[in-house]
């Protein structure tokens, strides 16, 4: 791994160091688990305790924090730590080794344009038609269907499926496994099916079920991803029915995320782990959505929006609302709701001593 001085990466930074800043690191630890050419991660009190049980010379600490009654010989201080921790992660992060070139065992269609600098790893599956962009890296086992077009810088890592027609921008990163393109969950019975009886009666069985077949409907559109977008592990991206599934700028979805056919998602979103998003839904921009929630089809979330875990979204949300709950509420009236709930067993008790004082009372002596 390539080594880096106090002084350069505090000056990568834009932060003030302290103390030998010739000393060259090669990695980032735990400060409990830090090695001499170790940068240890001690950016608050907490963690920086574990700085006697390791060996690390140098630190990054929070603002305030006394680096030389820690025992550090050099100390780069940054205001907000989690920022200078991007930062210094990704000075360090050698990346996927894929070697330059193509490899011997990749499939390249002669109609696939194959951009300057781009590394193909081995087993890859290029279709007619591709346009993969300059500087582009593509690991072991990776397939792009026709027509599709990766940006400059892209990097799609082992075993992602890009289906027909895609569009990745640059600097897109795209997680293991992850599959962009599938086919939209989209089918439609002859006549009105149950659904649709159900969610028109919100529930009551109004007659006898008419036995039906599904009949799928083809998806002829396909998936948009902008610049600067994560796409994680074994996430999902179904193309659009007729118009494309589009994915904002600098958008970034986490491991396991599933957004539905026709979805229009905005710019710097964050999508967390299990987030499940229905066909046709509008996402406003800076939304972030927490782990698990869900957002029903053919809704509008405004710009903003903020989602606790295991959220479900039932109808239209106004921009700026945080939210809570099943269904969702505004997030500061879960939390009442849930007090509420928990006060129920005691106020059971009360009721019930209630109702025996006023039986007594009503016994004639």
């Amino acid at each position: 791994m390539t080594g880096h001085t106090i002084r350069d990466l505090a000056r990568a930074l834009g932060a003030e160091a302290f103390g030998a800043l010739d000393i060259v690191v090669t990695g980032v630890a735990e400060p409990s688990a830090a090695g001499p050419s170790d940068l240890a991660m001690a950016m608050s009190p907490r963690y920086a305790a574990g700085l006697a049980q390791g060996q690390a010379r140098a630190a990054v600490i929070g603002a305030g924090m006394d680096w030389q009654a820690l025992g550090l010989e050099a100390a780069i201080v940054a205001p907000r730590p989690r920022l200078a921790m991007a930062g210094v992660t990704q000075a360090l992060d050698a990346g996927p080794r894929i070697a330059a070139g193509v490899h011997p065992t990749a499939v390249i269609e002669p109609s696939a344009q194959v951009g300057a600098g781009a590394a193909i790893g081995p087993f890859v599956v290029i279709g007619a038609g591709v346009v993969i962009g300059r500087d582009a890296r593509i690991a072991s086992h990776v397939s792009i269907a026709e027509g599709a077009r990766i940006g400059d810088d892209a990097l799609i890592l082992q075993g992602a499926r890009l289906g027909a027609r895609v569009v990745i921008g640059d600097r897109a990163i795209l997680q293991p496994n992850c599959v962009i393109g599938g086919d939209g969950f989209s089918f439609v019975t002859p006549e009105a099916s149950q659904v649709e009886t159900t969610r028109a009666s919100l529930g009551r069985a109004d007659g006898a079920v008419t036995p039906q077949s599904w009949t799928r409907i083809h998806s002829l559109g396909s998936v948009r991803i902008g610049d600067d977008v994560e796409i994680g592990a074994n996430a999902t991206i179904d193309r659009g029915t007729v118009a494309d599934t589009v994915i904002g700028d600098g958008t970034k979805l986490d491991n396991m995320v599933h957004v539905g056919h026709n979805c229009r998602i905005g710019r710097d979103c964050l999508l967390c782990g299990q987030v499940g998003i229905a066909g046709s839904v509008t996402v406003g921009d800076r939304v972030v959505l927490g782990g698990q929630t869900g957002v029903a089809d053919n809704l509008e979330i405004g710009s903003d929006v903020v989602t606790g875990a295991s959220t479900i979204i039932l109808s239209t949300v106004p921009p700026g609302r945080a939210l809570l709950g099943y269904p969702a509420v505004r997030m500061e009236t879960q939390v009442e709701m849930y007090k509420g709930l928990r006060r129920l067993p005691r106020l059971a008790k009360a009721v019930a001593e209630l109702q025996k004082a006023v039986f007594k009372s009503d016994k004639t002596p």
